[in-house]
């Protein structure tokens, strides 16, 4: 079983800067983080991808939202089981909740586990 608590997130001000923060709890001994990412759900809106590293012991490979544009980094401690993501230039569109998504196995079960969420909010 995987836990994931989410952190960093509050208000700041357009142009400012924020640091998420997830650490992933594992209590099967016999589960295997592959992937690690942040997804944003805004009110109203589907739930989508921000930033991911995928790959458990291979180093991984991480990918971005198009909306990004630069202004993000996703880092991971996979000694430590966290993921984060440092936000510079926010801007009011990236006001959100902030979800940890986990990708991992059980054996050869696949699955996915999320956090509660940390709410970014942008505003002057």
């Amino acid at each position: 079983q995987v836990h994931l608590v989410e952190s960093g997130g509050g208000l700041v001000q357009p142009g400012g800067s924020l640091r998420l923060s997830c650490a992933a709890s594992v209590s099967e001994s016999s589960v295997s983080i592959n992937s690690m990412g942040w997804y944003r759900q805004a009110q109203g809106k589907q739930r989508e991808l921000v930033a991911a590293i995928t790959g458990g012991t291979g180093g991984g490979r991480t990918n971005y939202a198009d909306f990004v544009q630069g202004r993000f980094t996703i880092s991971r401690d996979n000694a430590k089981n966290a993921v984060y993501l440092e936000m510079n230039s926010l801007k009011p569109e990236d006001a959100a909740v902030y979800y940890c998504n986990a990708g991992a196995y059980l054996y050869r079960r696949y699955f996915e586990v999320w956090g509660q969420g940390t709410l970014v909010t942008v505003s002057s």
